[in-house]
């Protein structure tokens, strides 16, 4: 185990004096996300204490085996908690309008591993060098003293595996293996994780993956590779907008791409961009938090308001000189 950081004594003592507790995460969560929030939440509930867990959007159906219980829930108004927990958050911007159902609270804890976050907690706890949440959280549980079940297992191992690539990125660390291990001593369920989240697919979203290698394109000497995704294209293949998590990784695994730049109409006039990046000298967080984002050196996102086609020229522009200041 890594050496405890004085702010974790904070958080255990706060937590200690609370009773009811809201673990929220960010818009369109992820494994990361989800499975840290389950994660936490079931620790908590062991502990005693009344939790509820909340996002603005629903979790995809690969991660529903991780919550039987139905434990995840939209936000409702006119609750008041002693703490609210926001896991893998950045900012408040990517809680949506779970934000503004969480204002009656004693504490906001901010427990997260973005370098771009904003610190917006009353307690923060952020861990930049840190490939997912999940080792995060994984760490408070150990050192809180709280059992780690099977089912625990499985979430945070779920956390840890979708956010590290099923540990291909380069955030991978060796202490990430440590925890993985751990995590499957503890009764991870690996075969049944690696199924659910790998190995299992709707027909929908096969139907996305069909129009991501029917309309991507590329540019910059095929360095840069782009695609849209609008409402007529979830409406025509039967899909949800929780079906277009990790389409991006099929335009960043071709070669010679460097950057991969995934453009999705969420509204009229808003564009959530997604940038994936291969090389290390290449920091798509840069360019992501040029466009009021943010995210890792290698993955990271924003929400633009503008015309389609505006967007996509600045975002191009910005990715476009980010290569020719590292070549």
């Amino acid at each position: 185990m890594k050496p405890r950081p004085k702010v974790v004594d904070r958080i255990l003592k706060t937590l200690e004096e609370c009773r009811t507790l809201c673990i929220v995460g960010h818009v369109r969560p992820d494994g990361d996300c989800v499975g840290s929030q389950l994660g936490l939440a079931l620790a908590l509930r062991q502990a005693g204490k009344e939790v509820t867990v909340w996002n603005e959007d629903r979790a995809p159906d690969k991660l529903a085996f991780l919550d039987p219980d139905h434990s995840l829930e939209r936000p409702s108004p006119g609750r008041a908690f002693d703490a609210v927990i926001a896991v893998d958050v950045a900012n408040v911007e990517r809680l949506g309008h779970v934000a503004d159902h969480i204002q009656e609270r004693r504490w906001l804890i901010n427990i997260d591993h973005h370098a771009s976050n904003t610190r917006f907690g009353d307690v923060n706890w952020i861990g930049a060098r840190e490939p997912s949440t999940g080792e995060l959280v994984f760490r408070l549980l150990k050192w809180a003293g709280w059992p780690i079940t099977p089912r625990i297992a499985d979430c945070l191992f779920t956390a840890v595996s979708t956010d590290t690539g099923s540990f291909q990125y380069a955030t991978t660390r060796p202490a990430t293996f440590s925890v993985a291990g751990e995590l499957v001593k503890r009764g991870a369920n690996l075969a049944r994780i690696c199924h659910e989240v790998y190995q299992s697919f709707s027909l929908s979203r096969v139907r996305l993956v069909r129009h991501v290698y029917n309309h991507f394109r590329l540019t910059h000497n095929n360095q840069i590779a782009y695609l849209w995704l609008k409402p007529a294209d979830f409406s025509r293949t039967g899909a949800e907008t929780a079906d277009a998590e990790g389409l991006i990784d099929h335009l960043r695994s071709m070669e010679p791409v460097v950057i991969a730049c995934l453009f999705e109409e969420v509204a009229p006039d808003l564009i959530r961009v997604s940038l994936r990046s291969k090389r290390g000298d290449v920091d798509v967080n840069q360019v992501a938090v040029q466009f009021g984002g943010g995210g890792h050196p290698g993955a990271a996102g924003a929400r633009i308001a503008g015309r389609p086609l505006a967007v996509q020229r600045r975002i191009i522009a910005a990715l476009k000189h980010a290569l020719n200041a590292a070549a």
